[in-house]
């Protein structure tokens, strides 16, 4: 999602709230601690050099049960956001923590905002070498193989 299109979407809004990609809400008395722009420069494993900004809100809750972010206040904290740093109107990743900080796109589904999963990829896999029936091997097969400790040719375990 698009820093322009979440401003729209806090328009309509009674509440914000988030979901995790397991179905649970983000508690309703988290903070939007920060709002920024990332930038990454790099070079894939085929030897492109490339660029990347995202929009970076970081989401953190507290012991601090009775605050409730309203969605007019999150839509002020953007448009400072946008005039202080000079935002670009980029996808927007967000940080919530669990385990680890997790990162995540951001999807609406008309009531909640959805913090959807991001997955690692090869950016050069053209140049890679590897089997167009190795790219995507279901993480299932690969757990399942290991729980058994066997491999076989083709099992997706190695």
């Amino acid at each position: 999602m698009k820093l322009s299109k979440i401003k729209t979407i806090l328009n309509d809004l009674q509440a914000v709230s988030f979901i995790l990609p397991n179905g649970q809400f983000v508690p309703s008395h988290f903070h939007v601690t920060e709002v920024g722009v990332i930038s990454k420069n790099f070079i894939d494993c085929g030897g492109t050099v490339r660029e990347e900004k995202v929009i970076n809100f970081q989401l953190w809750e507290a012991n601090d049960f009775d605050h409730r972010l309203a969605p007019q206040k999150l839509k002020n904290i953007i448009e400072l956001s946008e005039k202080v740093l000079k935002l670009e109107d980029a996808n927007i990743e967000v940080e919530y923590q669990q385990d680890t900080i997790g990162k995540f796109n951001l999807e609406f589904d008309g009531t909640h905002f959805l913090l959807v999963s991001t997955q690692t990829n090869c950016l050069a896999q053209d140049k890679c070498g590897i089997p167009e029936s190795a790219l995507r091997v279901p993480q299932s097969t690969i757990a399942s193989s290991q729980k058994s400790n066997t491999c076989t040719p083709g099992g997706g375990c190695c």
